[in-house]
This record gives structure tokens, C-alpha cells and sequence, in this order.
């Protein structure tokens, strides 16, 4: 892979330098697969959503590029993960969910059963009615009545 270079500049935005020197602040990364995969397939974008680079597998790069990319990304991605379902206030839609997340307990509305996309055999994705994204990565650590109330959506 041909060098290129990451770095914060004083504005605290993500600068990238590829191969010819060339700079585009305002770089932003996006995972392709954030879920299922997020050590590969990041794409550096510049800030009109122009590819700049794909970068296959986050591991192959130097700890300097890699940390930085990391660390856009981490300020970027809010993911909580479901831990507990606390209530959920109706079967039917729109539905108020009390969960307790690995950042802390919230409420949030399910507007759909759309809204809820299975990710594997045991993982699940919720999208609550603000866009935040709520990730079961295990439907088998739940206990029965949150694992009831995530299967009922899949």
C-alpha cells in the first residue's frame, strides 16, 4: 500500500496527506461494514464525500496512522449496546423502550418494525426515532423478556 499520512490539525479536523503531497482537510472516515467488520474497509472521504483512499485492513497500517484513524472514527460512531430491556411499552408501534446500554440507561421510540434489522443469527441493529442506532450484539445475553421483546421484531 503506498504511503499516505493522517493527522489532527489545529482545528482538531482530520487531515489527509496522500502519496504527492497532496492535503484535504476535513478528511472523514467511514467504515463500510461498522458492525460486522470494523478492523477492514475503511474509506477515507474528503469533505464532499469524494473517496480519497479505501484501506482494506485497518491492522496493516503504521501504529501512528492507524491510531489517529481510529480515533476519528471512535469521535464519529455512537453505538450503544443493549445490555437490559427494562420495559417496552407496547407491542405496537410507536413503542417506548427503557434498555440499559454499556454507556448507561435510556429511553427511546421504535417507530417501526422496520426499524429493527437482524444482523446475524444472534446480534440485532434497533433505529430509534431520533437515528440513533442501539446494537444487541447477543440476543442470548439477554435475559427472557428482553430476549421476547428483540425476537419479536425478527
Amino acid at each position: 500500500m503506498p504511503e499516505f499520512q493522517l493527522r489532527i490539525d489545529s482545528w482538531g479536523r482530520l487531515v489527509y496527506r496522500d502519496e504527492t503531497g497532496g492535503e484535504h482537510a476535513d478528511a472523514v472516515p467511514v467504515r463500510a461494514f461498522p458492525i460486522t467488520d470494523p478492523h477492514h474497509w475503511v474509506i477515507i472521504c474528503d469533505a464532499q464525500g469524494r473517496e480519497l483512499r479505501c484501506i482494506e485492513d485497518l491492522t496493516a497500517l503504521p501504529d501512528a496512522v492507524r491510531t489517529a484513524l481510529e480515533d476519528e472514527l471512535a469521535r464519529r460512531e455512537f453505538v450503544p449496546q443493549i445490555r437490559r430491556v427494562i420495559q417496552v411499552s407496547s407491542y405496537l408501534e410507536p413503542a417506548q423502550w427503557e434498555v440499559e446500554t454499556d454507556r448507561g440507561r435510556t429511553s427511546f421510540v421504535l417507530k417501526t418494525e422496520d426499524d429493527v434489522r437482524r444482523l446475524g443469527p444472534y446480534s440485532a441493529l434497533l433505529l430509534d426515532s431520533q437515528g440513533i442506532r442501539y446494537l444487541v450484539a447477543d440476543t442470548r445475553d439477554l435475559d427472557a423478556y428482553g430476549r421476547r421483546a428483540v425476537d419479536r421484531y425478527l
